[in-house]
């Protein structure tokens, strides 16, 4: 049996230099070392290609979920693809250095803490996760204009050929969910998501508007549902660890270099998911 660790980071934001060096200077502690990497690798596709070619020629395995900057469309982008034709450009990338995507069969974890299923998820959100004072989305979205917290998102995520982001959210939903059901039902899982599938991490944010762009209701009962031995997240770039319902999350994001600069933030990335520590076990 391996006796690698399972590790994960999201946040990478390759786009800062300083961030690269971070991702120049990762080494695995082991041969048998797996990597989740839960997304927002940078704003371009040579971004991407440039971080998993480099992880994985180091990892034994790395498992890729995109974010929302990865599926950005910027102006100056020379592959022009949006929405849907996006993604699918950017899962082709994974799988050309053999790196998993939420497109591809799961792959099984067999180190310490295994046998687990590592599912890689596709979800984004659908503006339900919206201040107390909100009763629509769009009450939600005026409450953010006034406040001056509005994702970028809204200008460069481009949902096509889905009517909004909210109907691409449901539609991957209900296939992820038919994926997931079909799992072994023996076999505990590592749900991997950019965004966390429960409300309760957002409600520590410094702007609770913002909270709109970071997950559905909709999988709300998922960690509980589908057996989940740990959930690993990013987006928020609050990494910690919490629990809820007894089910360990782990949110590992680097973060914009101005927020790990800050005295007393966080620096332990990757994470360790398996083995657990004394809490984990």
């Amino acid at each position: 049996m391996p006796h690698g660790n399972l590790m994960g980071i999201s946040d990478l934001h390759v786009s800062f230099q300083e961030n690269r060096r971070i991702v120049e200077e990762l080494i695995p502690d082991t041969p048998d070392d797996w990597l989740i990497v839960a997304g927002d690798v940078g704003e371009s596709p040579d971004d991407l290609r440039w971080v998993l070619g480099l992880l994985a020629s180091r990892y034994a395995t790395v498992v890729w979920a995109p974010g929302n900057h990865d599926l950005w469309t910027l102006r100056d982008d020379p592959v022009a693809l949006r929405g849907e034709a996006r993604y699918r450009h950017l899962v082709e990338i994974c799988r050309s250095f053999g790196v998993h995507t939420p497109e591809d069969p799961y792959p099984v974890w067999s180190g310490p803490g295994g046998p687990l299923v590592v599912a890689p998820l596709f979800l984004l959100y659908d503006y339900t996760f919206r201040t107390p004072g909100a009763a629509t989305r769009e009450e939600a979205l005026e409450q953010a204009y006034e406040a001056g917290v509005v994702c970028t998102d809204e200008f460069m995520l481009h949902p096509d050929p889905y009517p909004s982001r909210e109907a691409w959210c449901r539609a991957r939903v209900a296939l992820t969910e038919q994926r997931l059901a079909a799992c072994d039902p023996d076999l505990r899982m590592v749900l991997v998501n950019h965004f966390p599938l429960v409300r309760n991490p957002t409600r520590i944010l410094r702007h609770p508007e913002f909270a709109q762009w970071c997950g559905t209701e909709l999988t709300a009962d998922w960690h509980t549902r589908f057996r989940a031995a740990a959930v690993v997240y990013g987006h928020l770039h609050i990494p910690r660890t919490t629990w809820y319902d007894g089910v360990r999350f782990e949110e590992v994001s680097v973060g914009y270099p101005r927020e790990w600069r800050r005295p007393g933030h966080p620096r332990d990335v990757p994470r360790r998911i398996f083995p657990g520590g004394p809490a984990g076990d």
